[in-house]
């Protein structure tokens, strides 16, 4: 082989490692995000998206991680702990607290406040 013909080979394969490269499957996300950074974005800057219509949102993207064998986010829960506490459904936020430490035991402390605020909260009235 001369050295013409080694080159174009060079070039030849450094070409096909590049087409292989950019074919190759992209990694998997760890969590299932769905409508979460949307509905806490709307959340925190108090947009008129109500709260039935973010709670059904992420109830949807719950059930299609499921199906998707996808972990949901951490604080997903307690998000929608949060906006079940906005409509005083004190069962429902006590459910998802207890699910969001269930699922992510670093956020016992936290969860544990929220719900004592809730539960100071609801005393009041």
């Amino acid at each position: 082989m001369n050295f013409v013909s080694r080159t174009r080979m060079g070039w030849a394969g450094l070409v096909l490692a590049a087409a292989l490269t950019g074919c190759a499957n992209q990694p998997q996300q760890l969590y299932g995000w769905g409508h979460y950074q949307d509905s806490l974005y709307t959340y925190f800057k108090g947009e008129n998206l109500n709260e039935q219509q973010q709670i059904d949102l992420l109830q949807a993207d719950l059930q299609q991680m499921q199906g998707k064998g996808k972990a949901c986010p951490p604080g997903l829960h307690a998000q929608l702990g949060l906006l079940y506490a906005r409509q005083g459904k004190e069962d429902e936020v006590a459910r998802e607290f207890a699910t969001e430490k269930q699922l992510y035991p670093e956020s016992a402390a936290y969860m544990d406040f929220l719900l004592r605020k809730q539960q100071q909260q609801v005393a009041k009235k």
